[in-house]
């Protein structure tokens, strides 16, 4: 059973030209890291020069995170800015268009370039996308973790002036229909925290489709060597849409869909250190629905409205907008959704 370590992004906000020549650096190395061959660096190249200039020139505080994920040999670029947003994302997609005051230009190259290109934009608030390159001969599934019908996105920041992430998560496959995910906030952040989360991870990678509370068992063992952590872990049962999780700590969870909205809370105590007997709970899947995991550094009182657009898109794209309209901007920042493929 193949087991997916989650991915951390990293940040590069466009305040100037300069940025996206560092973002082009940085996805560079991250291509000659995985082998990757001239062509395919430099079509991802081409893919950040686009977005990078676009978000630098006609949007308020953008920014690209960019993440290597190596099992499917592909690299994850997201575009968030906060406004003033696009008007008309189908003449935004022709080439050669530009406007004074929205994005547009290299949009279309985009496209063609990426393997995977999805944008959503609403004025005033802004706009996100997720644009994902892969090595050529890769034929892997981009959301999606392993075999099955459940899709992944996800975005993980670290705190503002770390460069290694506190939070972390992992998925796997048990069956055609069933995924299992982890995600973990290591207490604090920067490296120590890191220990903690990746040791979470590395515990549910021993036996995703075990029992949860043997899972959260087995996790709290391994963190008691290190300074504890939050941690959740949940399947999504796309067969008998039912979502059963278990966890310790403040890890949030929302279930979503056009008509329905319910949070659900793991129990008080800190993984590593002491937690209660493990409760796992069940909840029915409402059709259509999405299932959202995140951590603190994501505010707990968000409204659904906004998502709901995205709920059948590509499951990052909800991840980026909660990520940018509800961060709290100092801490860690994780958001992990899932839902089942139409």
């Amino acid at each position: 059973m193949e087991v997916t370590a989650g991915w951390t992004h990293r940040a590069f906000p466009m305040e100037d030209a300069s940025r996206v020549g560092e973002a082009r650096r940085h996805a560079a190395q991250l291509a000659a890291g995985m082998g990757w061959s001239e062509l395919d660096a430099g079509r991802l190249a081409l893919v950040i020069t686009e977005l990078g200039t676009n978000l630098q020139r006609h949007a308020h505080q953008g920014r690209l995170l960019i993440a290597a994920r190596p099992q499917a040999s592909e690299v994850e670029i997201l575009g968030i800015d906060e406004g003033p947003g696009i008007p008309d994302i189908a003449l935004a997609m022709r080439d050669g268009h530009s406007s004074g005051s929205t994005p547009g230009t290299g949009l279309g190259a985009v496209k063609r370039v990426a393997d995977a290109f999805e944008i959503h934009s609403t004025m005033p608030e802004g706009t996100v996308s997720v644009a994902r390159v892969r090595a050529a001969g890769s034929r892997r599934e981009t959301v999606r973790p392993g075999p099955g019908s459940i899709l992944i996105g996800a975005v993980c920041l670290p705190a503002p002036g770390e460069t290694v992430s506190g939070d972390a998560w992992a998925a796997a496959a048990t069956d055609a229909d069933c995924n299992a995910v982890l995600l973990a906030d290591g207490l604090g952040h920067g490296p120590e925290a890191a220990k903690a989360s990746l040791a979470a991870t590395a515990s549910f990678a021993q036996a995703p489709a075990a029992e949860l509370h043997a899972t959260l068992e087995r996790v709290h063992q391994a963190l008691q060597t290190t300074r504890g952590g939050a941690v959740c872990v949940a399947r999504v049962d796309a067969a008998a849409s039912t979502l059963t999780f278990t966890g310790a700590g403040n890890i949030s969870g929302r279930i979503v869909s056009g008509v329905f909205d319910k949070a659900f809370i793991t129990q008080h105590g800190t993984a590593g250190i002491r937690i209660r007997k493990p409760e796992v709970t069940s909840a029915e899947l409402p059709p259509h629905a999405v299932v959202i995991l995140h951590s603190d550094g994501i505010e707990t009182r968000w409204s659904a409205e906004r998502i709901r657009p995205l709920l059948q898109r590509d499951p990052t794209l909800v991840a980026c907008v909660l990520l940018r309209d509800h961060t709290r901007h100092r801490d860690d920042a994780t958001v992990v959704v899932l839902r089942r493929k139409e």
